[in-house]
């Protein structure tokens, strides 16, 4: 929705709230449902109201538990009932400045003040540990504002008790704590405060009167930045970036002006602008952005005004160039088409507002923020947080090389006739192992990322892997693929749950959807299969089989189920379990079908139920003698 992307109207946000919530739960979106329990040290129920908005906007309903006034710490540490009960899927710490409960005073002692910051980090130390240990779910806390006034002026920066100085040394305690602790988030209202504006971020009499911990104009703000981190940890972030060229990339027409008299570089202050524009998308693609162009114009120009001498991107930067006169939401739907992302994964860039608009009504999903004048391009699409980082793997940086060694496959694959042969040219080898704690991160990720091949969505935290790991109960495995090309790294995952006979089956975890798993007899029941898109087609799915029942068997298994969960977006594996060849067992509506094998798994639908709209499951006989399905891949 255009009003909740950046820059917006925060006062109309606050005013049409109401009107806005409806349109958006009305408008026939897919959302996943999310529970947050929100623990505030000052008055919350607007920044919820705000916060519910931007979330609706990215695809997720959120549900909200809230705490009394000023409670946080009780409910983190006391455990309520009510808090128990509602489970959360996250749990957000809304504290600012006025919550620090330790402040040194002007000139006393070093000793004190370190003793005052060691009391106030393990106060909030103590609570981060309680919450991990009980909810196992993403906490998300918020750093600390600077003051509204400074006692001793600049000089609050520099004596160790200037409570300016106390907050900076607090908030690197914080994040030393973050960067040390998996699912744990800072919101950093330290820089939202400044971007903002100290002086109208805080308002002595809303504070006085109602306790808001900022002005009510800033509160959809601070719920904008907040609902980014949210987003990022369920998956919705955007991916790749399809980039016009000429007053966009660069001042002028490439076609008209020639490459020479492009405004890039350092002459003049509007080539300054273009390169640190440039500058600022490279910056992008070191964090796992996959940049691609998008734009009318002659191949041969776009290629030079990419290789002007003062330019800082290169065509070896962007993993398609799509310059020609077609029109641009073709070309962007035929980019995602080539690289195997979703349409709706990519933010288009454009300084004409007719092609913006063409490319938002024929693309849905996709994102066509507003840029202004160049001058304000960074901050627009920097401010909308489209690629908000929770986490920095060594995959996300490597993202653009695997993509384009994608392209030099595709490449690959137009000189064979023979689709097995072009797999056999690949050369391909394969890693195939139980998760492991140097990639559990990386695998908490990959369930948090895929949407397409993901069969039941089922979103894990760092916690849940470690826990998955190290249950007997359950097999699990990671897949990496190389070729000749390249390393794709990790891109397959398949975690089952061995379930004993006469025994009913507890979730693992709910779906996208919000549904249960299925019980069932003794075997092997997958709760999650998933595989990237960059390697759609390798046959590394039929790898993942054979190690599959291969480790089934091990555990003395004779039949492996499958569950299929639809949502809007992996149609595309909807008959996967048929191509792998397991037989259907229950249909769209949930009952049951008898095999042809005479198998079934439950006597009734009350024996399936649980499962959500539109799921099927699959069966798969592997009492006899397994015949290998990959061909193609070398497993190691």
């Amino acid at each position: 929705m255009k009003a909740l992307a950046y820059p917006f109207d925060p006062e109309y946000i606050l005013k049409k709230s109401k009107s806005i919530r409806r349109e958006l739960l009305a408008d026939g979106s897919v959302r996943v449902h999310k529970k947050i329990a929100v623990l505030g040290g000052s008055t919350t129920h607007d920044y919820i109201r705000m916060l519910e908005l931007f979330l609706l906007n990215y695809g997720i309903e959120p549900e909200f538990y809230e705490s009394e006034y000023a409670q946080y710490y009780q409910d983190v540490m006391f455990d309520p009932e009510e808090l128990v009960s509602f489970s959360p899927d996250l749990i957000y710490i809304h504290t600012g400045f006025r919550n620090i409960e330790n402040l040194p005073s002007p000139g006393m002692p070093a000793s004190d003040v370190d003793a005052m910051l060691d009391a106030e980090y393990a106060r909030f130390e103590g609570m981060w540990q309680h919450l991990s240990e009980k909810y196992q779910c993403p906490v998300i806390q918020n750093n600390f504002e600077y003051p509204y006034y400074r006692v001793m002026g600049n000089f609050e920066a520099v004596d160790p008790s200037g409570r300016v100085r106390f907050v900076n040394r607090l908030n690197e305690r914080f994040a030393e704590y973050a960067s040390a602790h998996e699912a744990f988030y800072i919101h950093d209202i330290n820089y939202l405060s400044a971007t903002y504006g100290l002086d109208k971020w805080i308002d002595p009499a809303f504070w006085n009167m109602y306790k808001y911990m900022c002005a009510m104009k800033a509160i959809p703000e601070f719920a904008f930045s907040l609902s980014h981190i949210c987003k990022a940890i369920w998956g919705r972030n955007k991916k790749a970036l399809a980039l016009d060229l000429d007053n966009t990339l660069w001042g002028g027409i490439v076609g008209d002006d020639g490459p020479e008299n492009l405004e890039i570089g350092q002459e003049t202050a509007v080539a300054e602008t273009y390169t640190e524009f440039q500058t600022y998308l490279k910056e992008q693609k070191s964090i796992g952005v996959l940049l691609n162009v998008d734009s009318k114009n002659e191949e041969e120009n776009a290629l030079a005004g990419l290789n002007h001498p003062e330019g800082v991107l290169r065509p070896d930067d962007f993993i398609e160039i799509m310059a020609n006169w077609e029109p641009k939401d073709r070309n962007l739907v035929d980019i995602a088409s080539t690289i195997n992302i979703l349409p709706d994964s990519f933010v288009f860039v454009d300084d004409n507002p007719a092609e913006r608009m063409i490319v938002a009504d024929q693309v849905p999903g996709v994102s066509v923020p507003d840029i202004g004048q160049p001058e304000e391009y960074i901050r627009r699409i920097d401010k909308n947080g489209y690629f908000e980082v929770i986490g920095l793997s060594d995959d996300d940086k490597k993202r653009n090389d695997m993509y384009k060694a994608n392209a030099e496959r595709a490449h690959l694959r137009a000189a064979y006739t023979d689709y097995h042969d072009y797999l056999l040219g690949l050369q391909m080898t394969a890693h195939i192992a139980g998760f492991e704690p140097l990639y559990y991160n990386r695998i908490s990720q990959l369930t948090n990322k895929s949407n397409q091949f993901n069969l039941t969505t089922l979103r894990c935290t760092v916690a849940d892997i470690e826990r998955y790991a190290g249950d007997p109960g359950y097999i699990t495995l990671y897949g990496q693929l190389s070729d000749k090309f390249g390393d794709n790294g990790i891109v397959s995952l398949v975690m089952g749950e061995v379930v004993d006979m006469n025994t009913t089956s507890q979730a693992a975890g709910a779906s996208e959807d919000g549904g249960e798993m299925l019980p069932g007899p003794s075997a092997l029941h997958i709760r999650l299969w998933l595989m990237s898109c960059r390697v759609l087609k390798r046959d590394m799915e039929c790898a993942m089989l054979d190690a599959v029942v291969a480790a089934a068997k091990e555990r003395g298994l004779s039949r492996i189920y499958g569950y299929y969960y639809p949502t809007a977006k992996n149609g595309m594996v909807r008959e996967f379990y048929k191509t792998m060849g397991f037989e259907q067992v229950t249909g769209s509506d949930g009952q049951p079908i008898v095999a042809s094998d005479g198998s079934g798994i439950g006597s009734s639908a009350e024996d399936i139920g649980g499962l959500p709209e539109g799921a099927t499951v699959w069966s798969l006989d592997i009492s006899g003698e397994w015949v290998a399905r990959n061909t193609v891949i070398d497993v190691k």
